[in-house]
C-alpha cells in the first residue's frame, strides 16, 4: 500500500431540521435506503444490496460513485442501526464512516434534526498534499447532502 494515514480523521457535519416526524424520516433513510440513497446523493451511480433482506445491523452493500469526476467503487456495512435514533456505515476495505443522526424536534414532534457525519478515517500519502481541499470537498458535500434529504423528504 501507497500510503500512511494522516494521524487525524478529516471529520465534516451538517444537520438540517426536517418537517416530518422521526419515524418518517428514519424511514425515508434507514429503512427505504436502497431505493432513496441514490436520490439524495446523486454521486451514487450504482447501488447494490449484497445482504438479503431489510436494512439492519451488519447489511452489506456495494457503491459506485462519481465525485468531481473521478470514479470509485467501494462497499460498505451498516455497523450501527438503532431506529429513529442512529444508523451508521462505514466502508469494508475503505477508511470512511457516515453516520446519520435523528432527534425528534417540536411540542408535537412534528419535526427532525438530521446530523450527518463524514469521516475520512486515513489519508493516504499522496493525497496529503491537498488535505485541505479534500477537507473542504467533504464539508461541501456534506452539507450538500443535509440539503437534498430535506428537500426529498419534506416534498414526500
Amino acid at each position: 500500500m501507497l500510503g500512511l494515514g494522516s494521524s487525524q480523521p478529516i471529520v465534516a457535519k451538517a444537520s438540517s431540521l426536517v418537517a416530518k416526524p422521526v419515524a418518517e424520516v428514519f424511514q425515508y433513510i434507514g429503512v427505504d435506503f436502497f431505493d432513496h440513497y441514490p436520490l439524495w446523493s446523486p454521486e451514487v451511480v450504482e447501488l447494490e444490496a449484497l445482504s438479503e433482506g431489510p436494512v439492519r445491523l451488519g447489511t452489506l452493500a456495494r457503491q459506485v460513485r462519481v465525485d468531481m469526476g473521478r470514479r470509485t467503487e467501494s462497499k460498505f456495512k451498516v455497523t450501527a442501526y438503532h431506529p429513529s435514533r442512529l444508523l451508521r456505515f462505514e466502508g469494508v476495505a475503505d477508511p470512511y464512516r457516515c453516520t446519520y443522526e435523528f432527534e425528534s424536534v417540536g411540542t408535537a414532534s412534528d419535526a427532525t434534526r438530521v446530523t450527518f457525519t463524514f469521516e475520512l478515517l486515513k489519508l493516504e500519502l499522496y493525497v496529503r498534499p491537498f488535505e485541505k481541499l479534500v477537507r473542504t470537498v467533504i464539508q461541501d458535500s456534506t452539507k450538500r447532502t443535509v440539503h437534498n434529504l430535506k428537500g426529498r423528504i419534506e416534498a414526500g
